[in-house]
Parts: structure tokens; C-alpha cells; sequence
């Protein structure tokens, strides 16, 4: 359990920062070479993190689309040279939003469950 909520807790510090990286917008974030590998290396390291969580704890949340951000750490890691900017864009303001709300429940109840 405390291990998860490691991984949890790196999960939301990912998407704090980037969301920083991308608080100037759409335009702002294509135009900054040092915006778009903010957001590329958190999103790879968010994904990362998320891939190490428990097989419970995924268990418990069929709502988030593990395989999926697997399959996103993958192409981030092994196709870099491939990446799209505008895919990357896409999913900061499509996926992350209902992204963060999940750790955040995840993080509340592995704290309880430790009480």
C-alpha cells in the first residue's frame, strides 16, 4: 500500500507540472520546444508510475484505462522520434482533467486504509 501511494503521489506531481508546462495554451505549448519536453518526459513518467501500481489497485479503479496509458508510455518511450505534438496536446486536454481526479481518489483511499 505504501508503495502505491508513491507511485499515486508521483502521478499527481507529474500533472502539476504539466500543467504548468501548458498554462500558456494550445499556441504557447507548440511554439516551446522546452514546454513540449516538459510535458513529454512527465507524461512518459506518469505513465511509468502507473504501470507500477498494484494489481489491486487497478483492480479497484476499472474506470482508468491502464492498458492504454501502457500502451501511450510505450510509443512515448520506444517511437519518441515519432512523436505527434499534436496528439500530445490532445491528450493533456482530453484525458488529463478526468485523469487527475482518479489518483487523487486512489491517493485518499490508500491513506484511509492505513488509518
Amino acid at each position: 500500500m505504501k508503495r502505491d501511494s508513491v507511485y499515486v503521489r508521483h502521478m499527481l506531481d507529474c500533472i502539476r507540472r504539466i500543467e504548468a508546462a501548458t498554462v500558456g495554451g494550445r499556441s504557447a505549448f507548440l511554439e516551446s520546444d522546452l514546454a513540449q519536453d516538459a510535458v513529454a518526459r512527465n507524461l512518459q513518467t506518469l505513465t511509468e508510475s502507473s504501470k507500477r501500481l498494484s494489481a489491486r489497485v487497478k483492480a479497484e479503479h476499472p474506470e482508468i484505462e491502464w492498458e492504454r496509458m501502457a500502451g501511450f508510455r510505450n510509443v512515448m518511450v520506444h517511437d519518441y522520434l515519432g512523436l505527434d505534438v499534436e496528439r500530445i496536446w490532445d491528450v493533456i486536454i482530453r484525458d488529463l482533467p478526468r485523469l487527475r481526479t482518479a489518483p487523487q481518489t486512489i491517493l485518499a483511499e490508500l491513506e484511509r486504509k492505513l488509518e
